[in-house]
C-alpha cells in the first residue's frame, strides 16, 4: 500500500507557493512528474546573486574542503581563505558558493574528531620547546579522564619583560577557542615605550574560581612569586574572586573600555535619542579626580536621566571603587585604564587570536606574533630611538626629562608641560599651594612640595596613577624656579634603558673607563699577535680558555640591573636625539661605545693573502645584555606524572 500524500505548507510566512512532484514507475523505468504548482508569493523574491546563499545551494566540494584544511594548516583566518578562494576562482567578492559560516562549521568538525590528539600534540609541543630553551615556562592540568583541563605557558623574553615591567598588568579573559570550547586568557602589559608586550597566556576548559585560581597561581609560578601592583581585567564574578584570593596585595580594577563595550546592548531601547548624551556623561563622571565629585555628578545622572529602578545602573554603583578613576587614582595603572591603551590592547589580543590553527600549532604561532624571538623587537626599539623629540616649551625641566625618558613618557610629560602654563599657583601655607585654572572657579587642587626632601605630591594623584609628574606640580616647579625634576619624580620604569643607567652609573662609568680601555688594548694587541702563524693563534686560545675558566670561577659582584647593562661593552649609552625649537638637534651621550671581542671565533678568522683583518662591530651575545639588564632563569614547572602518558 502507497504512502499517504503529505501536503506541507510554509509555516513561516504562510507563503501558498508550491511544487508537487510524484515519482511513477513504469515498466521498471522511473518518471518523476508534476502534479501540481503554484507560483503566487506573500513575499519578495531573492535577487539572483542571493540565491547561492540558501541552504541548498551551500555546498562544498571535496577539493575545496581540501584546499580550506591546508589553508588552516598554515594559520589563515578564514576571511583570508575566502579571499584567496574568490581570486582563484574567479567570482566576485561574496559569490562563492558557501559563506564563512560553513567554512567555520566545516573546520570545527576536523577539530571535534582530533581536539583530544591536539591536546597531547600541544603539550608535547611545550616539551620540545622547553627541551630547547630552559627559560620557557609552561604548566598544565589533566582531568579525571586524562583529558586536558587547563594548559598556561610563557615565553623566556615574557619573564624578563615581566620583570621591569610587570608592576602593572591587564588580565583579559574575554575570548575563547571555539573550536576547542576553551576559555583563553591572555596577561599583557606597557613597556616604556607605550608598547603592548606579552607576559603569557592560558587556556581554561572551565569559566569558575578553581581554574581562575590555577591560572593565577600558575603565572605567579612563572614570574617566579612576583605579584603586579595593580591588574585589570573584564567584568567577571569569578575572576574578581580569584584575584582576591591569589593576589590579595594586588588592586584589582574593571577596565571600563569592556564596561562600556556592552552598552550598546542595553542602553539604546531605554534611553532612546539621549543615549549619546548620557554615554559621554557617564565617561566623564569615569575620568573625575575626587570620589566626592563622583558621587555627586553621579546622582545628578540618575535623576536626569531617571535611571533609579534600572539594575545595570545599580550594579554599576554597587561596583563603582573598581572602574571609576577616582577611586584608582592613587594606584599605579601605567595607563593602562585609559580607552586608547585599552583598544591597543584589544587589538593586540586580536592578533593573537587570529593564529588559530592546529592547537599544537598555536604555540607557535603565538611565540611568532608576539615577538619572543627577537626579530620584530629590535627593529621596533631602532626606530624609536631613532626619533626625534621637540622641545615647545624650551623651559630647562623639559629639556632635563627629555635627556631621560623615553620618547613616549616625555611625550605624556610634555603635554602636562604644555597646559602648566594655564594655571596659577599660590601658596598657602609653608610647603602648600594651591593651583586653580586661570579661566575655572571651581577644580582647585592642593600641590605640597618641599625642596629640601625633594617631596611633591598633588591631590590629583596623576603621578601616583600614571608614574607621569601633573601639570599642577610642573607650574609650581616652574614658578618656584626649580629646573630640574627630581630623579625618584622620572620612574626608571619610564626610562630609556641607557637613559635608566645615567644617573646610577655616572660614577662606575669613570671608574670603569681605564680598566675597559686597558682591555681593549690587550685584547687588540693579543689578536694581531696571535694571527701570525697557526702555532701562535693554538698557543692564545688554549691560554685564553684557561684564563676565562679561572676568572668564571671568582666570585661575582652583587649588580643592579643598570650595572649589568653597563659593564657589557657593546652599549652605547646613547640617548634620544632631542631637537629644540629653532630645529637644532642635541645627543645626549654618556660614555663611549666599545666593540667587543669575540675569543670563540679567533680560529674561524685566520689572515687571507694580501687581506688586513679589522675587527667587526658586534653585540654582546648574554641574555642580560640583550633584554633589561637581568639574565632571569625560570623554574621546570614540568608535571612529570601528567607526562607520563605522552
Amino acid at each position: 500500500m502507497g504512502k499517504m500524500q503529505r501536503n506541507r505548507k510554509s509555516s513561516r510566512c504562510g507563503c501558498q507557493a508550491y511544487m508537487r512532484i510524484v515519482k511513477r514507475v513504469d515498466f521498471d523505468v522511473p518518471e518523476w512528474r508534476v502534479t501540481g504548482f503554484s507560483n503566487i508569493h506573500n513575499h519578495e523574491l531573492l535577487k539572483s546573486n542571493e540565491v547561492h546563499l540558501l541552504p541548498a545551494y551551500c555546498t562544498i566540494t571535496p577539493d575545496d574542503k581540501t584546499q580550506i584544511c591546508m589553508f588552516a594548516k598554515a594559520g589563515m583566518s578564514v576571511r583570508q581563505m575566502l579571499r584567496l578562494m574568490e581570486l582563484e576562482k574567479g567570482v566576485k567578492l561574496g559569490c562563492l558558493p558557501f559563506t564563512e559560516i560553513d567554512v567555520r562549521n566545516l573546520l570545527q568538525s576536523f577539530r571535534n574528531v582530533n581536539r583530544d590528539y591536539d591536546a597531547t600534540d600541544l603539550i608535547a609541543m611545550c616539551k620540545k620547546l622547553k627541551d630547547e630553551n630552559h627559560n620557557f615556562q609552561y604548566d598544565f592540568k589533566m582531568d579525571g579522564h586524562n583529558r586536558l583541563e587547563h594548559i598556561a605557558w610563557t615565553y623566556a623574553s615574557s619573564v624578563q619583560l615581566y620583570e621591569a615591567f610587570g608592576d602593572a598588568v591587564v588580565f583579559d579573559t574575554t575570548h575563547r577557542l571555539d573550536c576547542y570550547d576553551m576559555l583563553f586568557g591572555v596577561w599583557v602589559g606597557l613597556d616604556n615605550h607605550g608598547m603592548t608586550c606579552f607576559f603569557g597566556c592560558v587556556l581554561l576548559r572551565d569559566e569558575n574560581i578553581q581554574s581562575f585560581s590555577w591560572a593565577l597561581k600558575t603565572f605567579l609560578g612563572f614570574m617566579k612569586g612576583k605579584t603586579p601592583q595593580t591588574m585589570s581585567t573584564d567584568q567577571n564574578i569569578w575572576l574578581k574572586e580569584a584575584v582576591a584570593i591569589e593576589m590579595p596585595a594586588t588592586r584589582h580594577a574593571v577596565c571600563v573600555w569592556h564596561i562600556i563595550s556592552k552598552f550598546s546592548d542595553l542602553f539604546p531601547t531605554l534611553l532612546g535619542s539621549c543615549y549619546d548624551d548620557w554615554k559621554a556623561e557617564f565617561y566623564r563622571l569615569h575620568n573625575l579626580d575626587f570620589e566626592e565629585d563622583f558621587e555627586k555628578e553621579w546622582r545628578k545622572m540618575v535623576n536626569k536621566y531617571g535611571l533609579h529602578e534600572y539594575k545595570h545602573i545599580t550594579s554599576l554603583y554597587a561596583l563603582r571603587t573598581s572602574w571609576a578613576l577616582p577611586f584608582l587614582r592613587h594606584y599605579f595603572f601605567a595607563g593602562l585604564l585609559n580607552m586608547y591603551q585599552s583598544e591597543a590592547v584589544n587589538a593586540f589580543i586580536q592578533r593573537i587570536l587570529s593564529a588559530q590553527s592546529q592547537l599544537d600549532r598555536f604555540v607557535e604561532r603565538v611565540a611568532e606574533i608576539v615577538g619572543h624571538d627577537h626579530l620584530a623587537g629590535p627593529k621596533q626599539k631602532m626606530q624609536r630611538k631613532q626619533q626625534n623629540v621637540g622641545l615647545k616649551t624650551g623651559s630647562p625641566i623639559e629639556s632635563h626629562a627629555a635627556s631621560l625618558l623615553t620618547p613616549y613618557a616625555f611625550g605624556k610629560l610634555q603635554e602636562e608641560l604644555v597646559m602648566a602654563p594655564q594655571y596659577a599657583s599660590l601658596l598657602v601655607d609653608e610647603g602648600c599651594f594651591q593651583v586653580k585654572h586661570h579661566a575655572e572657579m571651581d577644580g582647585d587642587h592642593k600641590v605640597m612640595w618641599i625642596p629640601s626632601q625633594d617631596l611633591m605630591s598633588c591631590s590629583c594623584c596623576h603621578f601616583e596613577f600614571s608614574g607621569i609628574l601633573c601639570r599642577h606640580i610642573l607650574r609650581v616647579l616652574s614658578t618656584n624656579n626649580c629646573f630640574q625634576i627630581p630623579d625618584q619624580y622620572l620612574p626608571i620604569r619610564w626610562r630609556g634603558l641607557s637613559s635608566s643607567s645615567t644617573f646610577t652609573l655616572r660614577t662606575t662609568a669613570r671608574e670603569h673607563s681605564e680598566k675597559i680601555q686597558l682591555l681593549e688594548s690587550m685584547a687588540s694587541t693579543l689578536v694581531s699577535e696571535s694571527l701570525e702563524t697557526e702555532e701562535r693563534l693554538d698557543a692564545a686560545c688554549e691560554q685564553i680558555a684557561i684564563v676565562l675558566t679561572r676568572i668564571k670561577e671568582l666570585p661575582r659582584p652583587t649588580h643592579d640591573m643598570d650595572d649589568i647593562c653597563y659593564i657589557c661593552p657593546s652599549h652605547s649609552l646613547i640617548l634620544p636625539e632631542v631637537e629644540d625649537n629653532d630645529g637644532i638637534i642635541q645627543s645626549f651621550t654618556v660614555g663611549n661605545p666599545h666593540e667587543p671581542f669575540n675569543l670563540e671565533k679567533l680560529k674561524e678568522r685566520k689572515p687571507r693573502d694580501g687581506v688586513d683583518i679589522t675587527r667587526k662591530r658586534s653585540h654582546c651575545s648574554e641574555p642580560y645584555c640583550r633584554q633589561f639588564g637581568q639574565n632571569v632563569m625560570g623554574s621546570d614547572n614540568l608535571n612529570a606524572d601528567a607526562l607520563g602518558y605522552l
